[in-house]
């Protein structure tokens, strides 16, 4: 998966903290999805394969690793949270809540998803 710089400015202007998580976020969607491509869409870094993926976003105080169809992700540990009718995020707001396995395995589902 090729670097947007799009995605580099966007990252690049978030606080300190999301930078971080960004980074560390950012640095496993592409480990992920090899093959996949990094946009900057609807203000935001966007993942997608054949279909987008998921979407990263800075907050004040987190980060969310958002996910569109989450329904036909599996999330055993219960991460995903909010009310949209086709997309809902994991918030992350230390280099801790990043569960590497955890997110990989979402992210590789959310890829599967036609």
């Amino acid at each position: 998966m090729e670097f947007n710089t799009q995605v580099d400015q966007y990252i690049n202007n978030a606080p300190e903290a999301q930078r971080k998580l960004l980074q560390a976020l950012r640095a496993l969607i592409h480990s992920s999805v090899p093959k996949g491509t990094e946009q900057f869409k609807w203000s935001r870094p966007v993942y997608a394969a054949s279909k987008d993926i998921c979407y990263l976003v800075s907050n004040k105080k987190h980060v969310n690793l958002g996910f569109m169809n989450f329904e036909k992700i599996g999330d055993p540990e219960g991460l995903l949270e909010g009310t949209g009718k086709n997309m809902r995020h994991v918030k992350i707001k230390s280099m801790k809540d990043i569960q590497k396995a955890v997110l990989k395995k979402m992210i590789k589902e959310a890829q599967k998803v036609e």
